[in-house]
């Protein structure tokens, strides 16, 4: 939550976070499938329950002054979505339609609809979204760029196609045949002026980055020496190196 926190007051309004199912089926915000890297426990990030991830330190291997930090809930998450603060959220990994409809019921429980659009690398877990709510926009992250990103979007009802940096920095003009079907490109993950500067050119609508304040004093750089007040929005990851 710390880093939702300082993202938020370092002036970006959507956070993105990946959501995982414990054992025993709560909905976690963690980035790794297991626990090694970021706590102080082992093992898989499923094969515990809520109540043992929640004993877990997943501060100190940050710094010092973060020890004793726990990882958050997605209901710890959206109590504090207030006012205009939006987030992507991942559907990490394999999930069943129940398990789903658990990460729905949050966010419903929340008032967070509208707020919140689910993303994941998995298909069958964009499927089930729509599935359930039909209508509800999400967002496609891939790997690599398919042969049909449109076709791939439309079949999904997907309204972000979000790529990796280097994918969109080899072909820029991808984003323009995106744009031209109506679907929003937000590549992760950047965290470098150069990186930035060559997003902005192939006209990006966000910037996944593990540093919102830099990236954002960086745009309105850009914006005073342009005269171009608007700049592309910018959506901050949990401080975990990529």
């Amino acid at each position: 939550m710390a880093a939702f926190r300082r993202g938020w007051a370092d002036g970006a309004q959507w956070s993105e976070t990946d959501v995982q199912p414990t054992r025993d089926g709560a909905r976690v915000l963690i980035h790794d499938d297991a626990v090694d890297r970021t706590t102080d426990g082992r093992g898989d990030v499923r094969s515990h329950t809520a109540t043992e991830l929640a004993a877990l330190d997943a501060g100190a291997w940050f710094g010092a002054s973060f020890a004793g930090v726990r990882i958050p809930t997605l209901a710890e998450l959206l109590a504090e979505m207030t006012g205009e603060r939006r987030l992507l959220l991942e559907i990490k990994g394999e999930h069943t339609e129940d398990q789903v409809r658990a990460i729905i019921a949050d966010i419903d429980v929340a008032d967070a609809r509208g707020r919140v659009v689910l993303q994941s690398f998995e298909v069958p877990a964009l499927r089930h979204v729509r599935a359930l709510l039909p209508d509800e926009p999400v967002g496609l992250l891939v790997e690599t760029i398919g042969a049909d990103p449109v076709g791939d979007c439309r079949r999904l009802g997907a309204i972000t196609y979000n790529p990796s940096v280097p994918d969109v920095l080899a072909d820029p003009g991808l984003v323009g045949r995106l744009h031209a079907a109506g679907i929003a490109v937000i590549p992760w993950t950047a965290d470098r002026p150069d990186e930035w500067a060559g997003l902005t050119a192939a006209g990006v609508d966000g910037i996944f980055t593990n540093r919102p304040a830099e990236l954002l004093a960086w745009q309105a750089e850009q914006a005073r020496g342009t005269g171009d007040t608007t700049g592309t929005g910018s959506t901050t990851k949990a401080p975990t190196p990529q």
